[in-house]
C-alpha cells in the first residue's frame, strides 16, 4: 500500500511551494488506493509556534486535502531520535562539534575559495565540557555500509552522501537535525513514497546513508521541480508572493487552486497573486497508479 506524507515546519505560513508538495502527495496516494499523512515538524522548539499548525490544518482544509489517522508532531517523538542517535554513536560515527556558526563561516571560506561542506575542523578534537552538536564523520560511515543507491521517479540515482560533508544529527539546542528526524520519521509511519521539492534532493543522500546504518526500510522519492517567481527563483517570501492563509481570508477558492496546480496551470491573474509564477512541467509530476 502507498504511504506518503506531507510534513511542513510550523515556523511560518504555508505558501504555493507547500500546496504544491501537498497535492502531489496527497493525490499519489488516493490514486493508488493508500493513505495521506500529516506530520508538523516541530523539532526546532524556539521557532516553530502552534498557531502555524493551525493556520496548516485550515490551509489544508481549504485546498481541500483530508489526512488520514491523527496528526504527527515531531516534538512527541524525541526518544525515537535519541535511541537513534545513540546507536549512530555506539557504532563510532559521531563527533562532538564546538564550532560557532562564525568559525564554521570562516572554515568554509578558504583562500582558494568557499567549500561546499563542513571541512571536519571537530572532528578527532578531545571531548570537553562545553556546548556542542553531533555530527556524523561521513567517510567512516560511508567505508561502513559501501555503495548505496535510491529511487528518483524510479531513476536509479547512485547515493554521494560524502558530498553533503560532516552534515549536524544534532544540534546545541535541538535533540536532532532534519536529517535524522525524518529519516526516523519516514520509517516508523511506514512512508512508502517521499514527495518533496527538488532543493531536497541533495539530503536524500544523507537520508540514504541514515537508513542503511539503521536498517531502515528505503521509500521510493519524487523530487518534484519548484514552483518559480517572475525572476526563475524558488518561490519564496522574498517575492512577496502572498501566503494560503492570506489567500483562503481573502474569500479565494482553494479548490479551484488546487486544481490549477494539478493542471500545472500558472496563477499571476489569480486574485491577490501580484506576480507571475512559473509551475513545473508535467514530466517532474509523480506519475500517479504506476
Amino acid at each position: 500500500m502507498i504511504v506518503t506524507r506531507f510534513a511542513p515546519s510550523p515556523t511560518g505560513r504555508l505558501h504555493m511551494g507547500h500546496a504544491l508538495s501537498a497535492i502531489l502527495a496527497h493525490d499519489m496516494a488516493r490514486a493508488g488506493g493508500g493513505r495521506f499523512l500529516l506530520r508538523i515538524e516541530d523539532i526546532d522548539g524556539t521557532r516553530s509556534r502552534d498557531e502555524h499548525v493551525a493556520t496548516i490544518v485550515d490551509d489544508l482544509a481549504w485546498l481541500g486535502l483530508a489526512w488520514d489517522g491523527p496528526v504527527v508532531r515531531q516534538s512527541a517523538r524525541l526518544d525515537r531520535y535519541a535511541a537513534a542517535l545513540e546507536r549512530l554513536r555506539q557504532m563510532g560515527l559521531l563527533y562532538r562539534c564546538y564550532c560557532t556558526r562564525a568559525e564554521i563561516a570562516d572554515a568554509m571560506s578558504a583562500p582558494h575559495g568557499p567549500v561546499a561542506a563542513y571541512p571536519g575542523t571537530c572532528r578527532g578534537v578531545p571531548m570537553r565540557d562545553a556546548p556542542h552538536c553531533w555530527r556524523i564523520d561521513m567517510a567512516a560511515a560511508v567505508a561502513r555500509v559501501g555503495a548505496l543507491s535510491f529511487t528518483d521517479y524510479a531513476r536509479t540515482i547512485a547515493a554521494d552522501p560524502l558530498a553533503q560533508g560532516d552534515v549536524v544529527l544534532a544540534r546545541k539546542d535541538a535533540p536532532a537535525s532534519y536529517h535524522l528526524a525524518v529519516t526516523v520519521d519516514d520509517a516508523a509511519q511506514g512512508v512508502t513514497d517521499v514527495v518533496r521539492g527538488r532543493d531536497l534532493f541533495e539530503a536524500t543522500h544523507v537520508h540514504r546513508l541514515l537508513q542503511a546504518l539503521l536498517e531502515l526500510p528505503v521509500p521510493r522519492y519524487h523530487h518534484h521541480a519548484l514552483l518559480t517567481g517572475a525572476d526563475g527563483e524558488r518561490l519564496a517570501k522574498r517575492h512577496g508572493a502572498p501566503t494560503l492563509a492570506a489567500m483562503r481570508e481573502a474569500g479565494e477558492d482553494g479548490r479551484a487552486v488546487a486544481a490549477r496546480l494539478r493542471a500545472g496551470e500558472g496563477w499571476g491573474d489569480m486574485p491577490g497573486a501580484g506576480q507571475s509564477v512559473a509551475l513545473p512541467s508535467r514530466p517532474a509530476h509523480p506519475t500517479f497508479g504506476s
